[in-house]
């Protein structure tokens, strides 16, 4: 049909001849080595040209990438160890290595991290890497029920002088742990309610703090007060109203800057939401009173079900169920999660016999654990996490999960993707080459 069209229109068989395709959908032979010259010419300047704009292309997308730029100037991407190829070699030689300029930041969203009283590595790394977080939480207090009495306690816990420093040093805002262990049944009457409310925000006031974290969630679902609708709505308006009255309190530092709240929710126990997860709608209920939420996205595993601590598949799952499809979520909700990150680790007992066993260990056991059983690492693509097996003095047979800097990235890059914070648990536990990727 083409070569008919062609005596139609009264074409030569010029140039034009030579874009016309047979039948078998192949280029046509041309008719003379001059016009094969310039077919040869035509395709060569169309692929150096092609090969240009791909380069290019490529080039101004590296360059914008959040994950590109999050690199520039990080001592272990620069040695190429955020890799799935990694050996117990690197890990003991350069754990302790970090970029010269310590103060940089590579995740420009917000980051929070927790410190813990009974570690005093956290708060060395606290002042060490001041400048990597946001936000900085030492677990100092709990809210406790004495008779009809409140009490707030922990004050014995506070470190006056090691604040100091810290703002000295950076900017990091200091948020105070505060669980509270009061029982709900009476704390969530208005009259307790209000007390509660007053204590927390006097005790920002005296100790010059930002704000607070606040976790009560999973201990409400211990006492079994999530399944009553009244007494969740009193729940939620508990959470609500301390958000707001923090919010309508001045800072002692900064008189132009308001108290802050930030709430912990563990992440829900299924696909299908159960009465006592904390959910979305419970997430927007709360989102004019919360400044941030600490999404606890790890312990996906435990001694009677040995595993990795928070494979990438479930964190993504958590994230959908409580954030909607990627396409479809509010900016401004999932800007308030902080997903959880663990600078620990675990390692399980596999033996039969003694039916499971093991526990959390931290970076120096870690490291032990390599020094002595020189383990070849495994990569799980399925849950993002390196493990190794050895076996002990009593050749008991042990798998160990623990952070590595490329299953930390790539937790990092999903919760960029996302428009989140991270919430780190906690930063004495981990190892110094972590922060270079913050």
């Amino acid at each position: 049909m083409a070569k008919k069209r062609d005596q139609r229109s009264g074409t030569s068989s010029g140039r034009r001849e030579n874009r016309v395709h047979s039948s078998s959908g192949q280029l046509e032979r041309p008719n003379s080595a001059p016009d094969r010259r310039k077919l040869v010419i035509f395709f060569l300047f169309f692929f150096v040209l092609s090969s240009i704009v791909a380069v290019v292309v490529y080039r101004m997308r590296e360059s914008s990438s959040p994950s590109s730029s999050s690199r520039t100037g990080s001592y272990v991407y620069s040695k190429g160890l955020v890799t799935e190829d990694v050996n117990y070699r690197d890990v003991l030689s350069e754990n302790s290595r970090v970029s010269q300029n310590i103060s940089q930041r590579h995740y420009n969203y917000p980051v929070l991290a927790y410190i813990t009283p009974w570690n005093s590595h956290g708060y060395e790394m606290a002042k060490r890497f001041n400048s990597k977080f946001t936000h900085l939480s030492p677990v100092w207090y709990d809210l406790k029920s004495e008779q009809t009495n409140l009490v707030l306690e922990g004050r014995h816990n506070a470190d006056r002088g090691w604040m100091a420093h810290l703002r000295k040093a950076g900017e990091a805002l200091i948020f105070p742990r505060v669980v509270l262990e009061a029982s709900p049944a009476e704390l969530l009457k208005k009259k307790q309610r209000n007390k509660a409310i007053n204590i927390i925000v006097a005790e920002c006031k005296e100790m010059r703090y930002d704000g607070i974290v606040l976790e009560s969630w999973s201990r409400w679902a211990a006492y079994g007060i999530l399944h009553d609708p009244s007494m969740r709505n009193l729940a939620l308006q508990f959470v609500k109203e301390l958000g707001e009255t923090l919010h309508s309190t001045s800072s002692q530092r900064n008189n132009e800057q308001r108290l802050q709240l930030i709430y912990v929710i563990g992440p829900p126990s299924s696909e299908k939401l159960q009465e006592h997860d904390f959910g979305p709608k419970d997430l927007e209920t709360l989102s004019e009173a919360v400044d941030g939420f600490s999404l606890m996205t790890y312990d996906f595993s435990n001694p009677h079900n040995p595993g990795p601590n928070a494979p990438l598949k479930w964190i993504q799952i958590v994230l959908r169920l409580l954030l909607g499809n990627p396409g479809n979520r509010p900016k401004s909700l999932a800007s308030k999660i902080l997903l959880g990150i663990n600078f620990y680790g675990n390692d399980f007992s596999l033996s039969k016999d003694s039916g499971g066993g093991g526990g959390a260990i931290i970076g120096r056991d870690y490291l032990a654990l390599l020094e002595k059983h020189r383990p070849d690492l495994q990569w799980d693509k399925n849950s993002g996490e390196h493990f190794f097996f050895y076996a002990d003095d009593k050749d008991i047979r042990h798998a160990v999960f623990y952070p590595s800097l490329k299953s930390i990235s790539l937790r990092l890059e999903e919760a960029r993707s996302w428009g989140c914070g991270i919430s780190i648990w906690e930063i004495g536990q981990g190892l110094d080459y972590f922060f270079d990727l913050l």
